[in-house]
């Protein structure tokens, strides 16, 4: 079955063409500026050459239909006919309390997700205009949504409720959901598989750590807690996202500089974060650049990132009671070796022990803990469209 896997933004597109049967990927790349000038389309080829392709791409359903064209051309084609894509898998960012699990898509799924809109106004339209376009343009193809809120949905209510009053979750579903959750599904799942020990009889803590950044505590193969919330905002110091900030601080902002909700809004999403705190960039790249110069802001700013994902990984393995696999992965986690280190030192005290011949490894499944660890630390590379293609092909089957 070859199954085609959609992750729509509000400006991109990010597509992967698997083959679910020889489990291989056929097709993948991404379409960037969606609506503004200098729209492309950046495609891998198998020999992951990378191939831009300039054109004016004014919205989602043209911009599908150039994918949909560019994977059966015959210069960069690796199929013959739109005919041999079996089904579509949408990454979907927040399906409420609605979605539990992934879904076929039908119009009443439709209607669902109209709904959960105002939980993320950025980011649930543009993932249903990939669903629209697919529907427009391949009517008789099956289509499934994934969720990024999904596998959060087994945290017990006293993890995911706030300390606001009660009738405000009532009347707007006010409450911690978590992102990232194909991610934290998948590498814990392979984590295991990797140490080969039982999932559903593990203590793990997921390390999703990128540009955006989020932790998991995932217990007996159910997540228990997270650290994002209602919105991506919450948790760790990410690339341009505050993460935790005192809530009467936002408050204190407005009335010194006479700003309204969406400028909050703006500046704890746009211009916080390692790069608020740098003013370097939110790169962790160009950050580590930056302190190997001697950048004083920068140096706070890596600083503060490593304290706040060691906190949250002491703050888990409390709360799960210990901890047996700690796992890094996404951009950063799955890269910076000096990161991951600094991160597990000070933690011998849980069982933490890292290898650091073993932690240089980048982008590769590994183990970087001791063999005398008693927590296995492990670097596994996330591959959310690879989830979304495989919950895809067990709901058709």
């Amino acid at each position: 079955m070859k199954i085609l896997v959609l992750n729509c933004g509000s400006s991109s597109i990010k597509y992967k063409l698997l083959d679910m049967e020889t489990k291989t990927t056929l097709a993948q790349g991404g379409i960037e500026k969606i609506g503004l000038t200098g729209s492309f389309l950046k495609l891998t080829l198998p020999n992951e050459n990378k191939v831009i392709l300039e054109g004016e791409i004014l919205e989602h359903q043209t911009g599908i239909e150039y994918i949909l064209g560019v994977i059966t051309s015959e210069k960069y084609g690796c199929i013959r006919s739109l005919s041999e894509i079996d089904a579509v898998g949408h990454r979907v960012v927040h399906g409420g309390e609605k979605f539990n699990s992934s879904v076929v898509i039908t119009d009443e799924v439709i209607a669902k997700m109209n709904e959960c809109i105002e939980l993320a106004p950025l980011h649930n339209p543009p993932n249903l205009k990939g669903i629209m376009a697919i529907k427009h343009l391949l009517p008789t193809v099956p289509q499934v949504g994934v969720f990024d809120t999904a596998f959060h949905q087994t945290m017990p209510d006293y993890a995911y409720m706030y300390g606001l009053p009660y009738s405000l979750y009532e009347k707007y579903a006010i409450r911690r959901y978590g992102f990232h959750g194909t991610s934290h599904r998948y590498v814990s799942r392979r984590a295991c598989e990797f140490l080969q020990v039982p999932y559903e009889a593990q203590r793990i803590i997921t390390c999703h750590i990128g540009n955006g950044a989020s932790i998991a505590a995932i217990q007996d193969g159910v997540s228990v807690d997270t650290s994002m919330g209602m919105t991506p905002v919450e948790g760790l110091l990410m690339g341009t996202r505050s993460g935790d900030v005192d809530a009467g601080v936002l408050t204190y902002i407005m009335e010194k500089e006479n700003v309204g909700a969406q400028a909050i809004s703006t500046i704890v999403n746009k211009y916080s974060g390692v790069l608020g705190v740098s003013g370097v960039s939110s790169d962790m790249r160009e950050i580590e650049a930056a302190v190997n110069d001697g950048h004083e802001r920068a140096t706070l700013a890596l600083k503060m990132d490593i304290y706040r994902i060691k906190k949250y990984v002491g703050s888990y393995a409390a709360a799960l009671g210990g901890l047996d696999v700690l796992v890094f992965t996404g951009g950063v986690g799955e890269n910076q070796t000096g990161l991951r280190k600094d991160v597990c030192e000070g933690l011998e005290f849980m069982g933490i022990q890292i290898d650091d011949a073993a932690n240089k490894v980048r982008g590769k499944e590994a183990v970087i803990s001791t063999p005398g660890s008693k927590v296995k630390v492990v670097v596994i590379p996330t591959d959310e469209e690879y989830m979304i293609a495989q919950d895809t092909l067990n709901l058709l089957h």
